[in-house]
């Protein structure tokens, strides 16, 4: 009798995790064993106060950073917080760092590097080492190979896509195909954006996680916490 495989879980489950930090007044905690569970699929804002460790939750998610306490637990493909432009070798051509990434996922190395490099519009530029990159040239590199591999959750602080008025037309379509088979966590201070692409939240708070199924009633609890 054959044993049976269990399906994958693509949910993201966070289970009693902490992470803190060392401060000139002492150690600050940002959570305490944070324990939740998002189901595959759900589109959540990661809502809270500067300081309640938003983007360190999204970075302990990614596999970036390590918590003190506590684990993620998930089959899932998660992304890197999207825009991030920080963990490219310098010496290094975009060319080559597109190859990296997609040995790192297990991708076809020659496909990921036609994709970003058409995606991003280098062209050439591809094969210069990502220190001559502008900033500009270096986060169409970084959205490029977000998009260039398929992931069951895509993180989002802040920034989705960069450039001019067409790039960001052709990114925003792109982003939102990908999003049709996925999960979204996304960080960011503009509700209007938050309203385009949520549908729920996950709201930090003194170092709990209130989840909220409808992203209006997390907000408005939002700005009360703040008129507080």
């Amino acid at each position: 009798m054959s044993a049976q495989i269990r399906p994958p879980d693509l949910a993201l489950s966070l289970v009693g995790l902490s992470k803190g930090f060392a401060a000139p007044d002492g150690w600050r905690s940002l959570f305490e064993g944070l324990t939740l569970r998002l189901p595959a699929g759900a589109r959540m804002a990661l809502l809270g106060a500067n300081g309640a460790g938003k983007s360190t939750l999204l970075s302990i998610l990614a596999g970036t950073v390590r918590p003190d306490g506590g684990q993620v637990r998930t089959d899932a493909r998660v992304s890197w917080p999207m825009g991030f432009s920080g963990g490219f070798a310098n010496d290094l051509s975009g060319v080559q760092n597109a190859r990296f990434v997609a040995r790192i996922y297990g991708a076809d190395t020659d496909a990921v590097v036609d994709f970003v490099t058409g995606f991003s519009e280098l062209g050439r530029d591809m094969r210069l080492p990502v220190r001559a990159y502008s900033a500009g040239m270096r986060a169409r590199l970084a959205f490029g190979l977000s998009m260039a591999l398929r992931f069951d959750w895509y993180l989002v602080d802040e920034i989705i896509a960069v450039g001019d008025q067409r790039f960001r037309a052709r990114a925003e379509t792109m982003f939102r195909d990908r999003l049709s088979q996925a999960g979204l966590i996304m960080v960011s201070h503009a509700p209007a954006i938050l309203r385009q692409y949520c549908t729920g939240a996950v709201l930090l708070d003194r170092g709990r996680a209130h989840v909220f199924p409808d992203l209006e009633e997390a907000l408005a609890r939002q700005a009360e916490l703040a008129a507080a």
